[in-house]
């Protein structure tokens, strides 16, 4: 009944196997088929997918699946599959060492700037099999079997345990990184903050020393008395202490175990003698200097003795100067930028309430019409005493911040061998480089002088130059001055790290930076100039300020490469390179006394002056030249110049149409309402409004994009 098993088919009687193969089942034919088996018939009749293609077992891909186009491959293409790990055919070719043995660039310090995906250094955290390993254990079971039910019964993970943030490490920002931009913003914002407040103090000052003197012979020998201890000092150790000590005392903080208390020590110590000797001579050669200053002073009998008498009170202040810069560039060598910026506010509030005394006691030039033969010896005295007092409560000042960066100031005369040699060797070419550039000074006082005087008005003498010069400068003290103190200790750590790039980098930063505000406050000076004069020089009369504001419009311009020459210098000086600025600065000293003393003998007198303001940015505009082929090539022969000209000339073309409406808006009140204080401050308002708004228009529509970047940081800063 059963079928035979397969295992006893061809054994048993008759069934033995075939010696020579397999065994034959007994029921098979003559020719060895075998019959089908009668159980195992329709077994698999009703298998739907017996004549389906197996590569289409889903009845949807079934019916779209097109045979013709995928027809099976024919027998024998079939590809073996290459073995895995194959090790890869050898090179025809030894390998190359000059290509294989070549150094592997540096690695950068911090995490790369250029980062995939867009990725942050400062947000992202990079995990590798270390971190997980040691991780791994964090996550630790609980004692209790049955404690996660409790816990997700509660909602609330693990049971709250008290944070413990991880020692975050020191991040080294790449370059154009949020840490290393909003550091140097911080530092700039905090100078620019005391800069500003200290040049508007300043010249609250020089308001009221022109409404107490007037702008006529007086005021202009007051003001050749106040600015010769600055010429000495400058051409003396000024130079010196502003560029070349910033990047000795910087090393000396990195390469000496003290931190360079030492070198600091020595430095005060050997400056403050220094100009101790230096004012004691210039007391007693009072009467020469101002005869140097300028002659048409001194051949005047009672301008002379007013002039010297005044020079002999301020020539001290040369000692005070320098204690005061030596100690702000030790605070700024320690990363103390704010206390330089602000402690010159001091002397300027003892100066207005000296000056303001003077006012309530005698009245304002235009009541008292005071002249160099008719002030009262009491009135010198108070002058003269009040700005002596200032530079010394500005020194004195300096002290507490000192102390709280742990300085304390110890007399030390062992200069010979400690780097001062080497610090006295680089300030020789940047005393030179002082020396001509007074030189250039120097002859545009005397030519200035002698124009006021010969012209017989107001306002056309070196007091108006003075005047006009120090609201033109104000842009550039509180924006680029600023900016470079804070660059300067980084680019000179830069160069003594032998890295053009970086130095070339934080240039370029830093004159694209100042350029968003240079470029709009130069072409307001142009547009403007006369409406802003005649409102703050009111005092001392409608033809002086409307004299000052045509010596100011003059200089505006030259406003753009006063500016860029600044921060190209302080390229040469991180590389402790002072001849190369001191070249650069005869040809500026050469070529503003020559066009000085052209336009002293081709203008007239009434506009010698103001010729004299056109040539000083003629000259810087030589001298920027001349110093950023020579800084190109210094460092390697780019300095990103496309970069800089392009922003520097779109800058330039959303000015141009800016000063074309807000000058002509400007002028057009002063016609209607007059030269008085209130036409003045409606031309200035209206003008300026318009000035600037079709500038930042202008500039966002050509997309410029360190206005953008301006523009978004305040707003950043209002929204919070």
């Amino acid at each position: 009944m059963n079928a035979p098993y397969d295992g006893d088919r061809g054994q048993g009687a008759g069934g033995a196997a075939s010696p020579g193969g397999p065994p034959v089942p007994p029921d098979a034919g003559q020719d060895g088929s075998v019959p089908p088996d009668p159980y195992l018939q329709h077994a698999y009749d009703d298998d739907p997918y017996r004549a389906q293609d197996l590569t289409a077992q889903d009845p949807v891909n079934e019916a779209l699946y097109d045979r013709a186009a995928h027809p099976p491959p024919p027998p024998g293409t079939y590809q073996e599959p290459a073995p895995l790990y194959q090790q890869p055919p050898p090179a025809p070719h030894a390998p190359d060492p000059r290509i294989w043995a070549q150094t592997p660039p540096p690695e950068p310090a911090g995490p790369s700037r250029h980062l995939p995906y867009g990725d942050r250094p400062a947000t992202t955290q990079f995990v590798g099999v270390d971190d997980l390993v040691t991780r791994a254990s964090d996550d630790r079971q609980e004692p209790d079997a049955f404690a996660h039910l409790f816990r997700d019964q509660e909602g609330s993970g693990k049971p709250p345990v008290p944070p413990q943030p991880e020692p975050a490490p020191a991040p080294v920002p790449a370059k154009g990184g949020g840490g290393k931009v909003s550091g140097l913003l911080k530092s700039s914002a905090v100078m620019a903050a005391g800069t500003l407040v200290s040049r508007l103090t300043g010249f609250v000052r020089s308001l009221v020393i022109t409404a107490a003197l007037g702008a006529a012979m007086l005021g202009d020998s007051f003001t050749i008395a106040y600015t010769l201890p600055t010429m000495i000092y400058i051409l003396t150790v000024g130079g010196g202490l502003n560029s070349v000590f910033v990047p000795q005392l910087v090393r000396a903080m990195k390469d000496d175990e003290d931190g360079g208390e030492a070198f600091a020590n020595r430095l005060l110590t050997l400056v403050m003698v220094a100009l101790g000797l230096i004012v004691a001579v210039a007391v007693l050669v009072a009467p020469v200097l101002i005869q140097l200053m300028s002659s048409t002073i001194a051949d005047d009998v009672a301008a002379n003795s007013v002039a010297v008498t005044f020079a002999r009170y301020c020539l001290p202040t040369i000692f005070f100067m320098g204690v005061h810069v030596v100690m702000g560039q030790i605070l700024n060598a320690r990363g103390k930028f704010g206390a330089m910026m602000w402690t010159p506010v001091l002397n300027n509030i003892v100066m207005i309430i000296t000056f303001g005394l003077f006012i309530w006691v005698y009245g304002t030039s235009a009541e008292s019409q005071m002249g160099v033969d008719t002030i009262p010896p009491e009135g010198v005295r108070l002058l003269g005493i009040g700005t002596l007092l200032g530079l010394v409560v500005q020194s004195l000042a300096m002290i507490p911040y000192l102390r709280e960066t742990g300085f304390r100031f110890r007399p030390r005369f062992d200069w010979k061998g400690h780097g001062l040699g080497k610090t006295v060797k680089l300030a020789k070419w940047t005393v030179l480089f002082v020396l001509a550039n007074q030189a250039g000074v120097l002859v545009v006082t005397q030519l200035a002088t002698a124009a006021g005087k010969l012209s017989g008005k107001d306002g056309t003498g070196f007091l108006a130059y003075s005047n006009a010069q120090l609201i033109w400068g104000m842009p550039q003290a509180i924006i680029t001055v600023s900016v470079m103190a804070a660059l300067l200790p980084r680019i000179s750590r830069a160069a003594h790290d032998n890295d053009p790039g970086a130095v070339r980098d934080d240039i370029s930063q830093g004159l694209r930076n100042s350029a968003v505000a240079i470029v709009p406050v130069a072409f307001t000076f142009l547009a403007l100039g006369l409406p802003m004069c005649t409102l703050l020089y009111a005092s001392s009369g409608t033809e002086a300020a409307r004299s000052m504001g045509f010596i100011l419009m003059a200089f505006a311009l030259g406003l753009i490469p006063y500016s860029v020459q600044y921060v190209v210098l302080r390229g040469f000086y991180a590389y402790e390179d002072t001849r190369t600025p001191f070249y650069n600065t005869v040809i500026v000293a050469a070529v503003n006394a020559a066009a000085s003393a052209l336009c002293y003998v081709v203008l007239p007198a009434r506009w010698a002056v103001v010729g004299m303001a056109f040539s000083y940015g003629l000259a810087y505009a030589v001298g920027v030249g001349v110093a950023w082929r020579r800084l190109r090539n210094r460092l390697g022969g780019d300095l990103d110049g496309a970069h800089i000209v392009r922003t520097y000339a779109r800058l330039c073309m959303a000015a141009v149409p800016a000063a074309l409406v807000g000058g002509a808006v400007g002028f057009g009140i002063l016609e209607l309402v007059g030269t008085g204080a209130l036409g003045s401050l409606a031309a200035l308002i209206c003008g300026g409004a318009l000035l600037l708004g079709i500038f930042f228009v202008a500039a966002k529509k050509m997309r410029i994009e360190e206005v953008n970047g301006l523009v978004g940081m305040v707003r950043g800063r209002l929204g919070r």
